[in-house]
């Protein structure tokens, strides 16, 4: 019986050492490259394509609030100097980290000048879901000028 003892502790140990072994080569020295131009961007909270795009389609309104963890921006009162008796007021929702066009929101308020006050007047919807297509087509753009570089 102790003649067992050291062979049955020989091949555990070599069974160890082949395991260790073959454990060791996978580690090897390449790692994969990160897609900097992946749909998913995660360095804000929402994908940055979208968010950067955003800010450029309305960066002529003043802004009032920005949060790039929740993805909202919310524009001031905007008064076009060729229409002064109109007013609107943009809110943005990035819903997604993902570039997509179901990850964007658009809600846009509207006034009229009548009689010195300010009323409420109904937006055309083709107005916000232009707003939506000028955003997606900036983000697309710098997404696609991230891959080229």
């Amino acid at each position: 019986m102790s003649r067992l003892k050291p062979s049955l502790f020989l091949r555990s140990t070599t069974a160890s050492l082949l395991a260790l072994s073959l454990l060791s080569a996978c580690g090897g020295k390449e790692r994969p490259q990160a897609d900097i131009a992946a749909s998913q961007v995660t360095t804000i909270g929402v994908n940055s394509y979208l968010w950067r795009a955003s800010l450029d389609a309305l960066s002529f309104m003043p802004l009032t609030q920005t949060d790039s963890n929740g993805g909202v921006i919310l524009t001031d009162w905007y008064v076009n100097p060729q229409n002064p008796g109109e007013r609107m007021k943009i809110n943005v929702s990035i819903l997604d980290q993902d570039l997509r066009a179901d990850a964007l929101r658009v809600a846009a308020s509207r006034q009229v000048a009548t009689n010195g006050t300010w009323v409420d007047a109904p937006v055309k919807a083709a107005t916000t879901q232009k707003l939506e297509q000028i955003i997606l087509t900036k983000a697309r753009d710098l997404r696609r000028g991230a891959i080229s570089n």
